[in-house]
Formats: structure tokens, C-alpha cells, sequence
């Protein structure tokens, strides 16, 4: 489905809807990161219990540690230094392979999310503005017809008064021409305003909006792309190490 000839009249809800994915991003990354924090917490503790028992140089306790079984705790020791190490890994990798990556890319979205919408709104507004330009003109049109009907009743009637004079008819009848070329302008503007408007809403519904859709429809798709990409190497990490 094409976003730009299916959803022409759903504006407020993409906008809704991208919010919606941006914020979910930033949920994830969120997630991520506190993740990462866990994961440096652990491995700190890790390494503080092993030195907790690690045996004292040059003291009693080191000699004892000539012993097997001492020998083998020590080895346990020294693994859970190295098991701290894979976990500070998985921070690191985490931090610099999805965190630090998806944050830079939300900040690229949320500017390409608003110049798409900045712009629709635009259009939106553009149109607007030549509807009302096309409401006065039909209201200055309608007005004008009136006014020339009037003034061509009231010639007409001063015309069949034989006791008014003759320049009060010519008067009236002058004025009546200058009432329907008024009319006769205000329907001429009317029709260039109503042809440009025709025009204007062919080129937003059928040009302008789709192709702003059509674009909103692929951020969309690529973020869908990007989020996944994201766990898959949240697993890869976590399998790596």
C-alpha cells in the first residue's frame, strides 16, 4: 500500500504514528543503555568480590595458596576477573554498536520527520489560503452582481419617470454601466481565481501530498529496518562474547 494515494486525508494521524515510532526508538535505547549500566555494575562487583579474596603478597595466606585446593580457588578468582571482563565487553560493544548508533539516528529522523511535515503542513496551509482567496472573490462576485442589479432596476425605473430630467437618467443609467462592469471584472477574477484554485487542489492531493507520504512511508520503512538491525545485534553481541 502506498501511503501517498491511500492515506491523502490521515495527516494528523502519521504525525501521530511517526511520534509513536520515534518514541519507541528511544524506549529501546533506553532499555539498551540501562543495560549497559547493569552490565558495569555486575562486572565492578565481580571484580571487587575477587579481590576481596584474593590472597596478601608476602603474608601467610600466599604460602597457604601452594596448596591445591587453594590453588583451585585461586583459578576460580581469576575466572571471575575474566567473567567481569566479558560483561564490561558487552557494555562497551552495546554502548558503542546500538546506543551511541540509534541516538545519532533518531536525531536524523526527528529532523527529516519535521521537514516532511513542516512542509505538508505548508501545502496545507497554501491550499487554505487559496480556498479563501476563492470564497472572497466568489462573495466580491456575488456582491457585485447584486449591486449592478439594483442600479439596473433603479435606472430603469428612473427611465419611466417622466418627471425626472434627463441628466438624472443618464446618471443612473451611467452608473448602472459602471455597476455591471464591475460585475463583469469581478466575474472574470472569479473564474481565473476558481481556475487557479482547480489547480492548486490537483497539485496537493495529487503531487504534493503523495509525494510528501511517500516519503514519510520509506523514513517509516527504514526505521523499521533500523530497529531491527538493532536487535539482532543486541543478540550478536551477547552470542559473540
Amino acid at each position: 500500500m502506498s501511503w501517498g494515494t491511500e492515506l491523502w486525508d490521515q495527516f494528523d494521524n502519521l504525525e501521530k504514528h511517526t511520534q509513536w515510532g520515534i518514541d519507541i526508538l528511544e524506549k529501546y535505547i533506553k532499555f539498551v543503555k540501562e543495560r549497559t549500566e547493569i552490565e558495569l555494575s555486575y562486572a565492578k562487583q565481580l571484580r571487587n568480590l575477587a579481590k576481596k579474596y584474593q590472597p596478601k603478597k608476602n603474608s601467610k595466606e600466599e604460602e597457604e595458596y601452594r596448596y591445591t585446593a587453594c590453588k583451585a580457588f585461586l583459578s576460580t578468582l581469576n575466572e571471575m576477573n575474566d567473567y567481569a571482563g566479558q560483561h564490561e565487553v558487552i557494555s562497551e560493544n552495546m554502548t558503542s554498536n546500538i546506543t551511541v548508533e540509534l541516538a545519532r539516528y533518531v536525531q536524523e529522523l526527528k529532523q527529516e520527520r519535521k521537514s516532511y511535515f513542516h512542509d505538508g503542513r505548508k501545502a496545507q496551509q497554501h491550499i487554505e489560503i487559496c480556498w479563501k482567496q476563492l470564497e472572497s472573490s466568489k462573495r466580491r462576485f456575488e456582491r457585485d452582481c447584486k449591486e449592478a442589479d439594483r442600479a439596473q432596476q433603479y435606472f430603469e425605473k428612473m427611465d419611466a419617470d417622466i418627471n425626472v430630467t434627463k441628466a438624472d437618467v443618464e446618471k443612473a443609467r451611467q452608473q448602472a454601466q459602471v455597476r455591471h462592469q464591475m460585475a463583469e471584472d469581478s466575474k472574470a477574477d472569479y473564474s481565473s481565481v476558481l481556475q487557479k484554485f482547480n489547480h492548486e487542489q490537483h497539485e496537493y492531493y495529487y503531487t504534493h501530498i503523495p509525494s510528501i507520504f511517500q516519503k514519510i512511508q520509506e523514513m517509516e520503512e527504514r526505521r523499521i529496518v533500523r530497529i531491527g538491525e538493532s536487535m539482532k545485534t543486541y543478540a550478536e553481541v551477547d552470542r559473540q562474547v
